[in-house]
């Protein structure tokens, strides 16, 4: 067995089955080798492989800048088995993100996409807010600053469908580049010292397609997500979510 050298991370695995296995990504960590990311020198599938001592199979993506729950196989028969959930939209995805501007009580948006070969695809994601703040902050004409925390939970599974929706909504995510707003992402780089993007893969629900049992895993939220919800005065979602899960 391999086993995990000493300068190596270990993560965090947050659920496992004799089939599956999921952990709780960092923001900034990459999925599996990318020719985009040539700076990159961790990866979650090698990290997971040493770490366990044995090949595994990501079940989905995360963006690098996205935290949270991510899931992988450890066979190639369960990896088939877990496409074919997510063909049939069978696997539920929750998402929570800390955006500006206060946001409708919960919104359905449906609005294509193009993938990276221009071609249109629908894409649908709804959200609901969870939270609202207004921070003494002056930002442009404004005195002060407003945001919102959404929970969000995507239709379809479009490239950066969620960034994209809520920037098309002008809500973008707080940290996103390059579809936020670069004078928020600057005040809260300047004021808070904050540089990650503010969304957080909170929850991955599924019926076991073996088994038939109802599997729910939940991620916590990373530290600096954490931090922002208390500066916005949330810190009974962190506490709820971090716990339970947030509802």
């Amino acid at each position: 067995m391999q086993v995990n050298s000493p300068e190596k991370p270990l993560l965090e695995i947050i659920f496992e089955t004799d089939r599956l296995v999921a952990i709780n990504k960092t923001p900034g960590l990459l999925v599996h080798r990318s020719p985009i990311a040539g700076n990159a020198d961790e990866f979650a599938l090698q990290l997971l492989r040493d770490q366990l001592g044995r090949r595994v199979y990501p079940v989905h993506r995360l963006d690098r800048k996205t935290s949270g729950v991510l899931l992988f196989a450890l066979s190639k028969s369960s990896h088939a088995a877990m496409h074919h959930l997510i063909a049939n939209q069978q696997i539920e995805k929750t998402y929570h993100a800390i955006v500006r501007g206060y946001t409708p009580d919960e919104e359905r948006i449906d609005y294509p996409l193009a993938n990276e070969t221009a071609k249109v695809q629908e894409a649908v994601t709804n959200y609901r807010t969870c939270c609202r703040a207004e921070l003494a902050v002056p930002f442009g004409k404004f005195s002060t600053s407003r945001y919102s925390l959404l929970e969000i939970v995507p239709e379809t599974g479009r490239t950066h469908q969620i960034r994209r929706h809520l920037s098309h909504i002008n809500h973008p995510i707080i940290g996103d580049r390059p579809y936020g707003c670069n004078k928020q992402n600057k005040l809260f780089l300047e004021q808070w010292q904050l540089s990650q993007m503010m969304l957080h893969a909170s929850r991955l629900s599924f019926s076991d397609p073996e088994s038939g049992i109802r599997n729910t895993i939940t991620a916590s939220f990373p530290h600096e997500f954490m931090r922002m919800l208390i500066l916005m005065g949330w810190e009974n979602q962190c506490e709820r979510h971090n716990d339970t899960g947030l509802e």
